[in-house]
């Protein structure tokens, strides 16, 4: 069994990410790749990995190809996510040259992507579950 980090001595920005990620309806994380990476799923559909041990930390997200280009060449600190398809994915570095509102804004847009991918009795329960 895998153990959640402990995140007192971490940067602070991580719990944000975290509380944010797991705010989404039906959203858990797991630890699939070790305790280094943290997996945020909807529905078992990863749509988001935050690598919570590098400095800087970063989060690999979810994106929409032509905005993915357009993100990459307006900020250094958003690359290809390494070990991911780099068309669909992003690596958001989180050392400054982001800022926190465009990274909740790129977390929002990776879950959407996935919760649209899903079956529409999935995409149905998690709406019902906001109403609930």
């Amino acid at each position: 069994m895998v153990k959640e980090p402990h995140t007192d001595d971490l940067d602070p920005r991580m719990d944000i990410l975290r509380d944010h990620m797991l705010g989404k309806p039906g959203a858990v994380d797991e630890f699939p790749f070790g305790p280094q990476a943290m997996v945020f799923k909807v529905a078992g559909k990863m749509f988001g990995l935050l690598a919570w041990e590098e400095v800087p930390v970063y989060i690999a997200l979810k994106c929409d190809p032509e905005r993915a280009i357009e993100l990459r060449e307006q900020h250094p600190g958003i690359t290809g996510a390494y070990h991911m398809n780099k068309k669909h994915w992003n690596s958001v570095k989180l050392d400054d040259s982001v800022s926190l509102e465009l990274v909740r804004d790129l977390m929002d847009h990776s879950y959407d992507l996935v919760v649209a991918s899903l079956p529409k009795k999935v995409r149905d329960m998690l709406r019902n579950s906001l109403t609930s």
